[in-house]
């Protein structure tokens, strides 16, 4: 099951357990059962911790694999094989029963072992999806942490009952107790927050005790990630505020225009970013979202949405951008249940049905492609009369024989049967023609909308998109506030742009800061 030089790896870093560890295993009949059966064996033979057990209980998902420790009582369950983008989740889930320590908060350990309910968490991932493991992660450092909480992974695309029933189109799906908890990214403090409503209270708290910084970024994509780099490396007091690290580079499969790096992942490129800005004096506030902006005493206060203000001499507004929805009847009602924007992460739950993806772009040309290898068949609809993706794409999409590309279609409605997605109804825009296609999901890739609507009531300029306006310093119409990334009005939304326009707001909001202090010791 693993070849040898992931064994020589795992050897390594099994040889800090220093508590046992069972591995109780649930088979059936299927191939998967064999591969869940190889895989727990392997591991075995890497520990004399590590001990594999036929799981006694009946009722328990078949195949699964449950981390078990004796000594703490704890249960973290794989219902399917960790293998992908899970591996590293079956990994850290032996290493945390087996005694390693976690690297998470220790504010947040000591919030996971004070809850004394219990929680039994359920969340349903596809092996392919890059959002899924840092949710599976988190649960799983709970379970770990506390014999009260209970963890299980659940592989969509081996438990297709269990998906039809609960109705799950979109991953990652969070249950808690067997009521729906959750939908999509969310990090260890997001569900600490939900769980326990105090703790929230108490870091609104401890955020707004925090000194005034003289340059806090907002942001943690590419953009904000070069820019606290720069700033730190001028030796100023750095902060960075963001809902989740990374942005949307987090969910980006394949990565290939990345100057210097053939071809990466966007969940390795956020990785690296996260780590070099770790080797500076940043301070990063992670799962925080700015709701407004107001000029302070000699700087700037940025209200965070759980009442938290933090103080700046000056800013860095890198807020990224998500996802253009299609604003039409019907998307947002059957959001999560059959219309999706990440087709690496939901693509598995439509093995083998029809699928539309609405953009003819770079992005709906290449989410066909991949969906392409899973599902029946994808019809491509674009608004324009031309495809605006690359050639080399086109041709690609074109030589598959299950996708169908319709031009000059406008996507009127999305279909549906109360809980989830039927087919959509568009225009024919030459002959007027009304149409509709029978289909089990709809992957919208129609470019992007800016975060910035908090911004929307201050004092900041912005254009008529929603775009934060910066000049070639990044500068916008506020002093000492600098703008970066696709939150502004750069015409070209690509990473290593985002990462030099970081950088470009950064040593802007270096000179203002240098050039203010000056002015003020003057007037002095």
């Amino acid at each position: 099951m693993l070849d040898n030089n992931i064994k020589n790896q795992l050897k390594s870093h099994f040889a800090s357990l220093t508590q046992p560890v069972e591995l109780l295993i649930a088979l059936d009949d299927s191939k998967k059962s064999t591969e869940i059966e190889s895989l727990a064996n392997d591991l075995a033979s890497l520990s004399n911790q590590i001990t594999v057990i036929n799981n006694p209980d009946s009722d328990v998902r078949r195949p699964s694999m449950v981390v078990h420790s004796a000594i703490k009582n704890t249960h973290i369950t794989f219902a399917g094989v960790p293998m992908g983008h899970e591996f590293t989740s079956l990994v850290l889930a032996l290493l945390h029963t087996g005694g390693h320590a976690s690297k998470a908060k220790s504010e947040d350990i000591e919030q996971i072992q004070s809850l004394g309910q219990e929680l039994n968490f359920e969340v349903y991932i596809s092996l392919s999806c890059q959002t899924c493991p840092q949710v599976v992660q988190a649960l799983n450092t709970m379970a770990a942490t506390n014999s009260n909480i209970k963890a299980t992974m659940i592989d969509g695309a081996l438990f297709q009952d269990e998906v039809e029933e609960r109705n799950i189109l979109a991953v990652p799906a969070v249950y808690l107790n067997g009521e729906p908890f959750s939908q999509g990214a969310v990090s260890l403090t997001d569900i600490l927050n939900k769980v326990d409503t105090k703790g929230a209270a108490r870091q609104a708290a401890a955020l707004s005790e925090k000194d005034e910084f003289d340059v806090l970024v907002v942001g943690g994509g590419p953009a904000g990630a070069s820019a606290a780099i720069y700033s730190a490396r001028k030796g100023l007091n750095t902060g960075i505020v963001a809902d989740r690290f990374g942005g949307q580079v987090a969910d980006t499969l394949a990565i290939e225009n990345f100057i210097s790096i053939k071809a990466t992942e966007g969940s390795k490129l956020v990785a690296q970013l996260e780590e070099h800005v770790k080797e500076y004096d940043v301070d990063v506030m992670h799962n925080q979202r700015a709701s407004s902006l107001e000029r302070g005493s000699n700087g700037y206060e940025i209200t965070l949405e759980n009442g938290a203000t933090l103080k700046a001499k000056s800013l860095v507004l890198a807020t990224g951008a998500r996802w253009r929805e299609m604003n039409v009847p019907g998307e947002q009602e059957y959001r999560g249940h059959g219309v999706a924007y990440c087709p690496h992460c939901d693509g598995p739950l439509f093995k083998g049905k029809p699928v539309a993806v609405i953009g003819g772009g770079n992005s709906g040309i290449e989410a066909a492609i991949d969906l392409a290898n899973i599902v029946e068949h994808v019809t491509v609809l674009e608004f324009a009369d031309t495809l605006r993706a690359d050639e080399v794409l086109i041709r690609k999409a074109n030589s598959l024989s299950n996708i169908t590309i319709i031009k000059n279609a406008q996507t009127t409605a999305v279909l549906g049967d109360g809980k989830k997605v039927t087919g959509l109804s568009y225009t024919d825009r030459v002959s007027g023609d009304s149409k509709d296609l029978n289909l089990a999901g709809i992957f919208v890739q129609i470019g992007l909308i800016p975060n910035t609507e908090w911004l929307k009531n201050s004092e900041l300029e912005l254009s008529q998109f929603g775009e934060i306006l910066v000049d070639a310093k990044g500068a916008t119409s506020l002093p000492g506030v600098y703008g970066a990334g696709d939150a502004t009005n750069t015409p070209f939304k690509q990473i290593i742009i985002a990462m030099g326009s970081g950088a470009t707001a950064s040593l802007g909001a270096f000179d203002y800061l240098i050039r203010h202090s000056e002015q003020n010791s003057d007037a002095a």
